[in-house]
């Protein structure tokens, strides 16, 4: 492998971000593109008045919601880095798209609402991190307003997480009183709301601002210099590998609407973020990124980013070697060959075509239904397969049909296309054919209804079924029609699979009582 290859691998930062809905989460990232010089004005997602929506909301209920439930993807370089950036849903409905794209990064960035706390679709996300051991930085958010005492906060991250963390830097009042920021691991004091060339302050040997500043004579300085004294004495030691192996979160304090605590943030993080990591293939191998082959995995499909031109694109993310438009590539699961002529990066709906990527990039494929969620991508000879990616076991469900009979041929190529990017589920019943959607929350539901109407000019009938529990069968080959009754539901996934839809846990237990010996099965 050429030098200069290996050097641009190592360059690559790939994360995730990560909260609950309303943390700021897509805030910090437009924050994040606007230092990167990826976008000049970062217009925030409530700025709904001036048109300006964020940059990584770009699908239309999104700029509707205010919230972001598709995964975007972003690049830009920074200080010597490539970061790519994945923006992901917060709503929990949304939360398998999610899952998929934690596969796809190398470290994730959890943010926090320092009034709020830990909620609950931060601790979901946070333990697939650490399931899977990838580093957490954390930013506890909207310190410009009233919130929780610092030390709560972080003894709230180690009692409900369960990890240790490290105060990299430790807010000074907060709310109408937040004076700025002590970074403990810059040695300097960041002041809020001053001129560039007065925001940092230096602080001496012992720890103290080496200047004289009228911050000294306020309560909330000392407060801060009290508490910075007690972290040093009792709290926990800073360890890179720690953080390295998911053991340790470094924690900083900020602002991202204002925009403060954001580019200390980026800095430092960068110095600690891991470069791009090995991945596992089904029969364990580990493929590590410097391997000269080309290999990658779609963690995502999304049809009609350019509804222009009713496309779809396929996110890879790149494992080893180098991607070079034009090359050969096979696609594991039909060992088919093609050369891949169309491909792009992205800045959320911004998009250009990419020549050339590393490991640890993201790219898009253009997809004329070639692929699926999970397919691996190679450019050498020898195929193999990633591990499997994460799929819910859906728990509402809906019949649907057209409304306009004359629109079914749109109806179910719309179905196809976006049942493939997974969001939604397909099942179909065995003789006559009705379809039927699945998800994990209500709102996929109403996602999937507007961009029938909006991307395929189809207004669709939805008829709640309500909640049922989906169990797959190990052994098909001895399950028979005849097991069915009032309580459950024998239908076919979109692989043709047969799936059991019980009305609850009570009509599941009476069936396998009756049917000892068919094996049922979940997914996650």
């Amino acid at each position: 492998m050429s030098s200069n290859l290996e050097q641009d691998i190592l360059s690559r930062r790939t994360f995730a971000i990560i909260s609950h809905p309303d943390a700021g989460k897509t805030t910090m990232t437009e924050k994040l593109l606007y230092f990167g010089g990826a976008i000049r004005d970062a217009g925030t997602v409530k700025a709904k008045k001036t048109g300006k929506f964020a940059t990584s909301d770009w699908m239309e209920i999104e700029k509707q919601r205010g919230i972001s439930v598709t995964s975007s993807v972003m690049q830009f370089d920074y200080d010597g880095r490539r970061v790519n950036i994945l923006d992901t849903p917060g709503h929990q409905d949304f939360s398998e798209d999610t899952y998929r794209t934690l596969m796809a990064v190398d470290s994730a960035v959890m943010i926090v609402d320092a009034a709020k706390g830990i909620e609950t679709q931060t601790l979901k996300l946070f333990k697939v991190c650490r399931m899977r051991g990838i580093p957490i930085f954390t930013f506890i958010n909207k310190l410009d307003r009233q919130g929780k005492e610092p030390l709560e906060l972080m003894e709230e991250l180690e009692e409900v997480l369960g990890i240790q963390s490290y105060a990299m830097n430790w807010p000074i009042g907060m709310g109408k009183e937040f004076l700025g920021i002590y970074d403990r691991y810059n040695k300097r004091i960041e002041q809020f709301r001053t001129e560039e060339e007065d925001r940092f302050l230096p602080i001496d040997e012992n720890g103290e601002l080496a200047v004289d500043h009228e911050m000294k004579k306020t309560s909330y300085y000392t407060q801060a210099m009290e508490d910075i004294k007690l972290l040093n004495e009792a709290g926990n030691e800073f360890s890179e590998e720690r953080v390295t192996r998911g053991e340790l979160t470094p924690v900083f304090f900020g602002s991202a609407l204002t925009n403060f605590g954001v580019q200390t943030f980026l800095e430092t993080y960068l110095n600690f973020a891991p470069t791009p990591q090995p991945r596992l293939t089904e029969d364990e191998q580990i493929i590590e990124p410097l391997n000269k082959e080309f290999s990658g995995f779609v963690f995502k499909i999304q049809a009609n980013m350019n509804p222009a031109h009713r496309d779809r694109i396929a996110f890879v993310r790149i494992v080893s070697g180098e991607f070079e438009r034009g090359m050969s590539m096979t696609l594991s699961r039909t060992n088919k060959s093609f050369k891949v002529t169309q491909s792009t990066q992205f800045l959320a709906d911004d998009r250009e075509t990419v020549d050339k990527a590393v490991a640890g990039d993201i790219i898009g494929l253009y997809d004329t239904g070639n692929y699926q969620i999970g397919d691996t991508v190679v450019g050498g000879k020898k195929t193999f397969q990633f591990e499997r990616l994460p799929q819910f076991t859906p728990e509402l469900f809906m019949k649907v049909t057209a409304k306009n009979v004359m629109k079914s041929k749109h109806f179910h190529k719309g179905i196809l296309q976006l049942v493939q990017e997974g969001a939604i589920q397909y099942y179909k019943t065995l003789h006559t054919e009705e379809v039927m959607l699945g998800a994990v929350g209500q709102l996929q539901f109403e996602v999937f209804e507007h961009r029938m109407k909006a991307e395929y000019n189809v207004d669709v009938r939805m008829e709640p079924m309500g909640n049922k529990m989906a169990r797959w069968i190990q052994n098909e080959e001895d399950v028979k029609e005849s097991m069915t009754g009032p309580r459950s539901m024998l239908v076919r996934d979109r692989y043709d699979n047969l799936v059991f839809l019980f009305e609850n846990e009570f009509a599941m237990r009476w069936f396998q009582d009756k049917n000892e010996n068919i094996e049922l099965y979940s997914l996650l």
